[in-house]
């Protein structure tokens, strides 16, 4: 009896054997989120670094695309390191698709390039520098706040050295918050079923879309493999499934847009697709390569090995899974493009006077993009502009009146450029900008304007004048007619100079400008020596002159205005001239 009540008693060596220790749950979720916050603000700052130190290397880059798909797709990769994040090189692939700059089969290629660029990030992750986290933290603090503010280059230097600082100590803020589910048999049943690939591929896909960060996925899996909570299979299928997820955001940019750009987007997603489901039935043989090709801690044993070697076999199976997709589908990019096409048909648009073509809001992810985007549309005011001044010369030649007043709407087309030109700029002001960014963008606000009064001279100024002069008989001579020539044929060039300068920032462009200054003002004299001497004829011959007198200073105020601009880029580029009225 005794014994048999002895062995329901509770025994308290093997009660105390038994009990898991408690787990503080709310220390525990606040290192998790803390850790997380601290992991993405690192990301952030890294990114933001990277993109002002190497943002002109990106523009020109960018702006040098072939139809080499293996060139697009090495500029994918570039551009996507240099960014720190596929979503941000895809949403740019977007809009420049949006804005005709590339074609839909060129975005293919740069596309895939942008996956292998991602998995800079997960190498990077995976060096186990945790434990020396806060000292690029503290290196990157001194060098932003101890170094003046015209210094870019080294604040922008030390913006990234303490993102990356940031990225590793949020990454040992969350593996020891999770160290004490390596007992919690309730989570670890939970890490036994994400050995089921599919699974770790939807909770990839699912958390990556959320924080809309494949980086931070992986960076997780990577933190929880170095704490020995996760295996290689399932750190493959998290990093595989953050692929899938990550095309959340492109989608999300193609949304609105025009047909084109959202084929950009389905091509990102439908690769990644179709690269995980390949790869899908051979996960334990990417697993295996891995292995093999990473580094070997064979002094070490069980859960140590495990978190000392799963890290980089993580890192390098997302490397092999990125590149080995590229290459098997880069000779296959123009059925990607057709496969696009035929799911997103071309809808029609509404009709409207003009539209932007190069201000996309996906570019303010990267002011120096964003800007030159600026630059693009600003080119394309300018040769409105020019085409407007050949329309009114024509029709001043022909006495096309009508053909005059249709030049009305032609205004109308620069001022809705121009207001989308200057709100844009107002929303890249918001951005952090560099000291050039900054004297570019000033640069631009003044062009903008600018154009805008140029349009104005020739839609209002010039029409009006040209109006009066409907039925007026009076004959000029040979060498007045001369004259008026030539200064519609120096303003005419100094458009067309414009319009280079602004396309390809050309200095040369802009010198020739100002150096025109000479000979107008040489020429706008001598015409009004010459129409003062027939003042003194009939009241016709007055109203002429006075018309012609009228016209050369319109004329004149155009030159004015175009040498405001292309002073503003000679000033840009920190050269000193004068250029005195």
């Amino acid at each position: 009896m005794l014994l048999s009540l002895y062995t329901f008693l509770p025994n308290p060596l093997l009660a105390a054997e038994s009990v898991e220790p408690a787990i503080e749950w709310f220390s525990l979720l606040l290192g998790l989120v803390g850790g997380l916050a601290l992991f993405l603000a690192g990301l952030e700052q890294l990114a933001e670094g990277l993109k002002k130190v190497a943002g002109d290397a990106l523009k020109k880059m960018l702006s040098r695309l072939t139809s080499n798909r293996v060139l697009g797709a090495i500029t994918g990769a570039v551009v996507t390191g240099i960014l720190n994040s596929s979503s941000v090189t895809t949403v740019l692939v977007v809009s420049f698709v949006t804005a005709g700059v590339m074609t839909l089969q060129q975005s293919v290629g740069v596309i895939m390039g942008a996956n292998i660029g991602s998995t800079v990030t997960a190498q990077i992750l995976a060096f186990n520098i945790s434990a020396y986290a806060l000292l690029p933290v503290a290196v990157g603090f001194f060098m932003i706040f101890s170094t003046p503010k015209s210094k870019d280059l080294q604040r922008n230097w030390g913006m990234m050295i303490m993102g990356l600082g940031l990225v590793f100590f949020g990454m040992s803020v969350m593996s020891e918050a999770m160290y004490p589910l390596r007992s919690y048999q309730p989570f670890l049943d939970l890490l036994q079923r994400m050995e089921n690939p599919l699974l770790g591929i939807i909770a990839g896909a699912l958390f990556t879309g959320l924080v809309q960060s494949s980086a931070a996925t992986v960076g997780i899996a990577i933190a929880m493999a170095g704490g020995g909570l996760l295996s290689l299979n399932a750190g493959i299928a998290l990093a595989l499934g953050a692929n899938i997820g990550t095309c959340i955001t492109a989608l999300m940019a193609a949304l609105g847009k025009p047909p084109e750009a959202v084929r950009a987007a389905v091509v990102h997603v439908s690769f990644n697709i179709v690269g995980v489901l390949l790869w899908l039935p051979f996960i334990p043989k990417l697993a295996e390569i891995s292995m093999a090709l990473s580094p070997e801690s064979s002094d070490l044993y069980g859960a140590a090995r495990m978190a000392a070697e799963v890290p980089r076999q993580i890192a390098n199976a997302n490397t092999i899974f990125n590149i080995t997709n590229t290459i098997l589908f880069l000779p296959f990019t123009a059925v990607f493009a057709v496969i696009a096409q035929k799911l997103v048909k071309d809808r029609p648009l509404p009709p409207a006077i003009i539209e932007p073509k190069y201000l996309d809001p996906s570019l303010l992810e990267v002011p120096s993009i964003a800007l030159h985007g600026v630059r693009n549309e600003l080119t394309r005011v300018a040769e409105l502009i020019r085409d407007m001044f050949d329309s009114f010369r024509d029709a001043l030649v022909h006495a096309d009146y009508d053909r005059l007043s249709r030049l009305v709407r032609e205004d109308d087309k620069v001022d809705i450029l121009e207001q989308e030109c200057l709100i844009y700029l107002s929303r890249i002001r918001t951005k952090s900008l560099t000291q050039q960014e900054s004297v570019e963008h000033q640069c631009l606000m003044a062009s903008a304007v600018n154009l805008e009064t140029l349009a104005d001279v020739i839609e209002t100024d010039l029409i009006e004048l040209a109006t009066k002069l409907r039925g007026v008989s009076y004959k000029r001579s040979e060498k007045s007619r001369e004259m008026l020539q030539n200064m519609f044929f120096y303003v005419r060039d100094t458009i067309e100079l414009l319009v280079t300068t602004l396309k390809d920032n050309d200095q040369d462009a802009a010198r020739a400008i100002l150096d025109k200054k000479s000979e107008i003002g040489h020429l706008e004299k001598d015409f009004l020596v010459r129409r003062s001497e027939r003042l003194g004829r009939d009241g016709e011959a007055v109203r002429v002159a006075r018309l012609d007198v009228s016209a050369f200073d319109k004329l004149h105020r155009m030159y004015s205005l175009s040498k405001h601009i292309a002073r503003a880029h000679l000033i840009e580029e920190g050269e000193k001239r004068d250029a005195a009225e």
